[in-house]
């Protein structure tokens, strides 16, 4: 479409999760809870693993990186969704929603991406323990993020430029709580074959990396865990794996749904619920995950807990 004919869109409305006032009181309270004990649960876990020295290893150095993307692409959408559950005027500019979503995605993407460079940190770890800290030198951990982040930023990038260049002619109010691919998609009079074969094409390619990436980790590991003797020794190794297969599962499971799949599929009332539990619940999961079955983040807070007393 000629962008010629396009009007000039200055802001966009978002309709919200519901109109019943009575349901916008239970999810002001139940979402507000969750975001705070997100916010509580990751800043906590930066902050512990950054004062707690026991805690300076690879492993710890990934696992402060999710708790920040959690953080991060959480709070790019949780606010404003809470604010606007009550407020007359759910606008939002249009550069602000190309900026909320340019947020979210970076670090979604680097979530999705480090969740594969987790599994391989794991494989390391196990595979060879008493060269582990050698072959994850703080410069390799540190060459993994920045390739994480780079290739996060480069891909949201990529949709926040072609999307915010189609033609919004019609109405300009979103039927979501935030900016997101889909419900833009919607809303655009220009022709999306375009922005959905990039979305399908980049995001294949990124979720294809990271599953393959963990599956052939997690088969090294296996094969390491089968060498070990002891069935002790074969079950402490691969526990320390269950906690990042769980997140792995649920954020993976839950993108594919949301992402991977024609926009004739797509349901707005559903993907609202989905799209709760993925910028809001799996953040606040995520840290409460491994801290419950990690022992040395439980005897970190231990010592804390001792150390505020004494």
């Amino acid at each position: 479409m000629n962008r010629g004919n396009c009007s000039s869109m200055t802001e966009f409305i978002f309709l919200g999760i519901t109109n019943n006032t009575r349901m916008k009181v239970t999810l002001f309270t139940m979402f507000l809870v969750v975001y705070l004990v997100n916010l509580l649960a990751n800043l906590g876990m930066l902050i512990l693993i950054r004062i707690n020295s026991q805690l300076h290893t690879p492993m710890y150095f990934f696992l402060s990186h999710l708790s920040f993307c959690d953080l991060c692409y959480s709070t790019a959408v949780g606010p404003k969704m809470l604010v606007d559950l009550f407020a007359k005027n759910r606008s939002i500019p249009f550069f602000g929603c190309a900026l909320q979503f340019l947020i979210f995605c970076i670090f979604a993407d680097s979530e999705c991406l480090l969740l594969a460079v987790m599994a391989f940190d794991r494989y390391k770890a196990i595979s060879n323990p008493l060269l582990y800290r050698v072959n994850m030198s703080s410069r390799v951990c540190s060459l993994l993020m920045a390739g994480v982040y780079l290739v996060g930023t480069a891909d949201a990038l990529i949709h926040t430029t072609l999307t915010f260049r189609l033609c919004f002619c019609g109405s300009n109010e979103i039927n979501h709580f935030f900016c997101d691919l889909p419900p833009l998609f919607i809303l655009s009079c220009s022709d999306i074959q375009v922005n959905e074969l990039v979305l399908f094409t980049i995001f294949g390619f990124i979720e294809l990396s990271t599953i393959s990436g963990v599956l052939i980790s997690y088969c090294y590991i296996i094969l390491s865990v089968l060498k070990i003797h002891s069935a002790e020794g074969r079950f402490k190794a691969f526990s320390t794996c269950i906690s990042h297969l769980i997140t792995v599962a649920i954020f993976q499971g839950t993108m594919l749904f949301m992402y991977f799949r024609p926009s004739s599929s797509y349901s707005l009332d559903q993907d609202k619920m989905s799209s709760l539990f993925y910028t809001l619940v799996i953040p606040m999961l995520n840290p409460i995950i491994y801290s419950l079955r990690n022992k040395d983040v439980k005897k970190a807070l231990e010592r804390m807990e001792i150390n505020r007393w004494f």
